[in-house]
């Protein structure tokens, strides 16, 4: 059975670990250097502390700076780090990893630079070394996966993607189990954009649990769904159009990469939290090092990332501002402190749906 390096002993790279380990497979779970009290913990006990499970016997702990250790006979890389840490991931990988091992990544997220978006597989490409850069075999996991469901091992259904389907079909057969459910796509592009957006959107619907805290339950008990079913649609439309202008395919947006994964997040989480304090008026700031200040928020994480691309590229013409107005709204809440005002006269491009 394979040998199978996870890097980041977080929420969902320990949780991958359980069906790895229940086909058999050896792991090694490497902590980063944020990581070192849970492997710490696990060694300890055995128990992953916010996890809050029981690490499997066929996983052996390592903090980050064994990781050369952790490599040797590795015949798969799984990254697990949050999307801030690509680049350290690339630097610690570097020197390690040989074109014959494949990486695949759990790391959601995207990448601007003020003239590119960029998906987190080609920013993770463009940190390795020249001589695996052009080389290296990434793919990645996308779908509906909440970590403690899958550690739970309920069912979950994810999409395995990259350019390779003979490596896919590989690695699909030896992640499967009877709860764990992959389908594979070669649209790397459009399963990356909509997993990596979701987040965005899904904060944009934690934003009405502060609208109706404000506003209260009605008289004859009605809260907000319309409210959170109308946010929630407009960001699936506009995944659907950055799917579209950055060469990905439409499937990808309505099946388990877009709607799966965007109906999952939003039903609550660090981004529900957060979005409950903006909607309570709280801005972004503040919310932040007040109420979350240990906390990653992965909506704000990527607005603050994409934000200032996304406004280039509309101001050059590159994208249609029209056609995101809520994406440019969360934008502007995260990276300037703006009232969570939604802007429903812009919903779907003005247009009749």
């Amino acid at each position: 059975m394979p040998k199978i390096v996870i890097l980041g002993a977080g929420l969902m790279g320990t949780a991958f670990s359980i069906p790895l380990t229940d086909n058999g497979h050896e792991v090694r779970l490497v902590g980063t250097h944020l990581d070192s009290d849970i492997i710490e913990e696990i060694h300890q006990d055995g128990i992953h502390p916010r996890l809050r499970t029981r690490v499997p016997k066929g996983v052996t702990p390592y903090t980050y700076d064994r990781l050369g250790k952790a490599m040797q006979d590795a015949e798969l890389v799984v990254l697990g780090v949050n999307s801030m840490g690509v680049d350290w991931a690339a630097d610690m990988l570097g020197p390690l990893l040989s074109p014959q091992i494949p990486v695949l990544m759990l790391t959601k997220g995207m990448a601007g630079d003020g003239r590119h978006l960029q998906i987190l597989p080609d920013a993770l490409r463009a940190g390795l070394p020249d001589r695996y850069r052009d080389a290296a075999r990434l793919v990645a996991i996308g779908g509906p996966s909440i970590a403690g469901e899958l550690a739970a091992r309920r069912h979950s259904c994810v999409v395995l993607t990259g350019p390779d389907q003979s490596l896919l079909d590989k690695l699909a057969a030896i992640l499967r189990t009877p709860y764990y459910h992959i389908w594979t796509s070669t649209d790397m592009i459009g399963v990356e954009v909509c997993v990596a957006l979701k987040n965005v959107y899904a904060l944009a619907v934690g934003l009405v649990g502060g609208f109706l805290e404000k506003e209260g339950v009605a008289d004859n008990g009605a809260v907000m769904h319309n409210l959170s079913a109308a946010i929630f649609a407009q960001g699936l439309w506009e995944i659907s159009y950055l799917v579209k202008q950055l060469g990905g395919q439409q499937r990808s947006v309505y099946s388990l990469p877009g709607a799966g994964d965007q109906y999952v997040t939003s039903q609550g989480g660090r981004n529900g939290r957060m979005g409950r304090w903006l909607g309570l008026g709280v801005p972004y700031s503040q919310a932040k090092a007040e109420y979350m200040p240990e906390d990653t928020i992965e909506g704000a994480e990527l607005a603050a990332a994409i934000g200032p691309t996304v406004e280039e590229l509309v101001s050059r013409g590159e994208l249609d501002g029209d056609n995101l107005p809520l994406l440019r709204t969360m934008i502007a809440i995260v990276c300037h402190d703006a009232p969570a005002k939604i802007p429903w006269d812009d919903f779907f491009a003005g247009k009749a749906v």
